[in-house]
């Protein structure tokens, strides 16, 4: 297990299940738990339903993420030697007017959310692991909003990175 990274509004992170016995990767294989519908998101991008809300899937792979928040961007490091070289490739992406975006939907939330490996559950962030250490997670800081997500994977010329951006949906704060 591993990635993909889910974005969950901090209003229904107990909702997350993540990965359990009901599932397919640790129980039934006709089994289908959070964890199972994150892992179905094909594109870089994806908007999912938790409990009430929605969440936002960063799809592929556990790479390192980081939330910009003046730029409703996520930034996540696929190939490069430094973070400034991530960062510069990023903002390559953003001012590319060629740049092949995917349309990760509509992600509808309710203001600041947390950054997560989706095999955890949401309950259990802040609690120890057994033999030590807790999930990781980092805080997104957000307003409340409709976002149109846009993502891409820019991976022909070193350095790679994977870019998904928060666009205010029109008529919607």
């Amino acid at each position: 297990m591993g990635g993909p990274l889910i974005v969950v509004p901090e209003s229904s992170v107990t909702a997350w299940g993540g990965c359990t016995e009901d599932g397919s990767v640790l129980g039934d294989a006709d089994g289908r738990d959070d964890y199972d519908r994150a892992c179905e998101v094909e594109d870089w991008a994806g908007v999912i339903a938790v409990g009430a809300a929605t969440a936002l899937v960063l799809a592929d792979e556990p790479a390192k993420t980081c939330f910009l928040p003046e730029k409703l961007l996520f930034v996540r490091w696929l190939a490069a030697d430094s973070e400034a070289e991530l960062f510069a490739a990023a903002e390559a992406v953003l001012a590319d007017p060629d740049t092949a975006w995917e349309d990760g939907g509509l992600w509808v939330t309710d203001g600041p959310a947390v950054l997560m490996d989706s095999a955890e559950a949401g309950a259990d962030l802040g609690v120890e692991y057994p033999d030590g250490g807790q999930p990781d997670q980092a805080p997104v800081q957000l307003p409340a909003g409709w976002w149109r997500v846009r993502a891409v994977h820019q991976t022909g010329e070193f350095p790679w990175v994977g870019v998904a951006q928060l666009v205010a949906e029109d008529g919607h704060p």
